[in-house]
């Protein structure tokens, strides 16, 4: 089996780097490869690392609460360029600074061209892996 492999991406305006190592620690257990992008992650960076590594997946986390309007910016400049269009996104976190999401934001998340929008970071290992066309990702060492 292939590993998948993910960039993983704050957005612009989130200095918080403790959910990107969380969740890279995650996904190297659950047997994927990660580009960690970091904390306060340009739109043309995302796009760049995007069109140099042609991954299976892109993630976007957001502790700050602005990930659900960062996001969709996100989105709408990745759509315009086919390569970058083309990776699945997925995002989660604390997209709004109400906390939760209502399905109205979850919606336009989902419009804005995100494959799914996660609210347990559980829910990303089985994510990555139907994107990736595969069954399930094991933990390392299973």
């Amino acid at each position: 089996m292939n590993r998948p492999l993910v960039v993983l991406s704050s957005v612009s305006s989130d200095s918080h780097t403790w959910n990107l190592v969380y969740l890279q620690l995650l996904l190297e257990e659950h047997g994927c490869t990660v580009v960690n992008l970091g904390a306060t992650t340009p739109d043309d960076l995302v796009a760049d690392a995007l069109r140099e590594h042609r991954p299976d997946a892109l993630v976007i986390s957001s502790v700050n609460g602005h990930g659900a309007i960062d996001g969709a910016r996100v989105m709408r400049h990745l759509a315009a360029d086919p390569v970058t269009a083309s990776v699945p996104a997925v995002i989660g976190g604390k997209l709004g600074v109400a906390g939760e999401l209502g399905l109205d934001a979850e919606a336009a998340l989902l419009a804005a061209g995100f494959h799914a929008v996660l609210s347990d970071p559980v829910q990303l290992v089985s994510t990555i892996a139907a994107l990736a066309g595969q069954r399930r990702l094991e933990p390392a060492g299973a």
